[in-house]
């Protein structure tokens, strides 16, 4: 494990051991989020601590390939057709990271999204490099997600969702996989395994196929 320092550097990805851990300090700069991001490499740290960068072997990702990339179950479809959800893009970006800060996460004290990820991640957004699907009911938000677009690797880097009423993340997603695939894109990377996004049709794959996306 690297300490960071001033300088735009990381060491590379697969030095990293299996749980992924990769450097620790630096700063939440577009520049270094960016580089990170295209070396196969996320921030993840709790509040008060040191940045800490990883890149974890294996990877957790949507499978943009495949036929059915993610599962989508009756209640779901359901959803679709008599919810009367509303989605749209990059409308309110912040406050879909405002939404993701506040969810409540098993195995987890508290959030990663501080502000100053919050101030970091929605210049990036202005920039056009972080992307927000949004879930609206009523003319209220309800659902969402947001991530990284490297556009042109083909690879969307999910950060996190939220959701405030049946399903609206699920739809957040569906429409996200939907739009990527249509568009040529690989994967959508959902970093870590957790039990949710497993249900939900993500794959694990070694750290070094990812890489090669990169």
């Amino acid at each position: 494990m690297q300490i960071l320092d001033h300088n735009l550097v990381f060491p590379h990805p697969s030095s990293a051991p299996d749980h992924g851990l990769l450097a620790i300090g630096g700063d939440l700069s577009v520049e270094r989020l960016l580089l990170a991001y295209q070396s196969g490499i996320f921030p993840w740290y709790s509040e008060g601590d040191p940045i800490c960068w990883w890149s974890p072997d294996p990877r957790m990702v949507f499978d943009l390939s495949s036929d059915q990339p993610m599962r989508i179950s009756k209640s779901l479809k359901q959803s679709q057709r008599n919810k009367g959800y509303l989605i749209k893009e990059n409308t309110c970006f912040k406050d879909v990271m405002h939404h993701c800060a506040l969810v409540k996460r098993r195995d987890e004290d508290g959030t990663w999204i501080n502000d100053d990820f919050i101030s970091s991640y929605t210049r990036l957004h202005e920039l056009g490099h972080a992307k927000s699907i949004e879930v609206f009911k009523n003319d209220k938000l309800v659902g969402g997600l947001y991530g990284i677009d490297l556009s042109e690797k083909k690879i969307f880097c999910g950060e996190s969702m939220f959701t405030l009423a049946t399903d609206a993340s699920k739809i957040a997603l569906l429409h996200l996989v939907n739009t990527l695939k249509s568009k040529g894109y690989h994967f959508i990377d959902a970093q870590l395994y957790n039990d949710h996004l497993h249900s939900l049709g993500a794959i694990e794959i070694d750290r070094e196929v990812f890489l090669s996306y990169l």
